[in-house]
């Protein structure tokens, strides 16, 4: 269970406990940068220090979940090296090099499942999204034969701490989104509160969750390398 910044490492914890209570699970928390050139590979190591058969010293990865990602809305005239490279480096890098990494555990039965967590950014043109949506859309194109999900806005931290200009700019988009209006007494207060700012809800995060692990079952097996829309109507796949 992958975390970058020391804020999550709490967190991670106590949920790694409580899937080892509640599942019978075992986890392991672990601190990595997907942005950085070592981060991927640190992870894919810590498994097999973690996992490996006693016996046969092999390792099987059935399942990875590429959710890490950064944004940033950045304007041409505005736009940083190092805007790009931050960016780009945990977005797309990152996800390459994990699979580099991973490679030789992979199951060749077909029975793995590679989830890539994408953006409707990639292919809508939200304003100065030029390079965060162009990572999104190098992820979708570089894993055609992977199967990435294209989520829209999640009610997640990243999401929380966005200014609300951003949230205005994209209220539009958001009023236009079938299953993003507000539901009073049934939506997080925080969210009811902030609805006339945003046009109406972001996704629960265990809404795309449920999609990510359908997409790791067993009925899940002659889908491949397709983006899976799961953003509330705000982007039809076709």
């Amino acid at each position: 269970m992958n975390y970058t910044s020391d804020s999550s490492a709490d967190k991670t914890e106590k949920l790694a406990k409580q899937l080892e209570t509640n599942h019978g699970v075992r986890c392991v928390p672990l601190q990595a940068d997907m942005g950085s050139e070592n981060g991927p590979a640190h992870i894919v190591a810590t498994a097999l220090n973690h996992f490996v058969h006693p016996k046969t010293r092999k390792l099987q990865i059935d399942i990875i979940v590429n959710n890490a990602g950064v944004a940033g809305k950045t304007k041409i005239e505005d736009c940083t090296a190092e805007d790009f490279s931050w960016i780009y480096n945990v977005n797309v890098r990152g996800p390459l090099f994990l699979m580099k990494a991973a490679l030789p555990y992979l199951p060749t039965d077909r029975s793995g499942r590679i989830v890539n967590l994408s953006s409707v950014s990639a292919s809508l043109g939200f304003l100065a999204d030029g390079v965060y949506g162009g990572s999104k859309a190098a992820l979708e194109a570089m894993t055609r034969t992977w199967s990435p999900v294209n989520p829209g806005p999640v009610a997640t931290d990243m999401y929380a701490g966005a200014p609300q200009d951003f949230q205005a700019s994209m209220s539009t988009w958001t009023k236009n989104t079938p299953l993003a209006a507000i539901r009073p007494g049934v939506d997080q207060k925080e969210l009811v509160a902030n609805a006339e700012v945003a046009g109406g809800r972001p996704a629960y995060d265990s809404e795309v969750a449920g999609v990510v692990a359908m997409l790791c079952t067993p009925d899940s097996a002659w889908c491949t390398g397709s983006v899976i829309c799961a953003n509330g109507g705000m982007k039809f796949s076709v």
